[in-house]
């Protein structure tokens, strides 16, 4: 699968849509991804999760954004925080960015990335923070991606697995 032969688009609160979002995070989870859950993660708890996040997003608060195959199967998500206090209104955050194990290194994430970086500028947002697991994250995806590291956080949260890990803060300037 090539970048072009998906579609990236922001999801809705649907029964399809949170049995999709809450597999991708149980997927996720599982095999190790640091995304704030332990494993093994109850579909309830994923679904909860994604309930909540979508609410937020019907209420302007974030976007979730899905990437699509050609069959119409989510392949992966981020999701873009607009919700921040008063004196950061042109701040967003990055968070929650999985693609599903069958369709890593294909340039889902990149893309994702990059919509979510166009859709920040057009809600007034120059300016974008992130964090990232330092064992097995994503670090190299956001260091291509133009993103600065500011530093390490030792210990930060517990890997999904058990054991520690830190967590790398990221920063970028975005120009329209």
């Amino acid at each position: 699968m090539h970048p072009a032969d998906f579609r990236i688009r922001p999801l809705a609160n649907n029964e399809t849509t949170l049995a999709a979002l809450s597999a991708l995070l149980m997927e996720t989870v599982a095999h190790g991804g640091s995304v704030s859950f332990m494993h093994p993660l109850p579909e309830h708890e994923a679904r909860a999760f994604w309930q909540g996040s979508l609410a937020a997003a019907a209420n302007g608060g974030r976007i979730v954004l899905g990437a699509f195959d050609a069959a119409g199967k989510l392949a992966g998500t981020v999701t873009l925080l607009l919700d921040l206090p008063p004196n950061q209104p042109h701040r967003a955050e990055i968070a929650k960015m999985m693609t599903g194990v069958a369709y890593r290194g294909r340039g889902i994430a990149r893309a994702l990335l990059a919509f979510a970086e166009q859709l920040a500028l057009q809600h007034g947002r120059t300016l974008l923070t992130l964090d990232t697991a330092e064992d097995d994250g994503a670090a190299g995806l956001y260091e291509k991606s133009g993103y600065q590291r500011s530093g390490v956080i030792p210990d930060f949260a517990l890997k999904p697995h058990g054991g520690l890990t830190g967590t790398i803060i990221f920063w970028k300037r975005l120009r329209s």
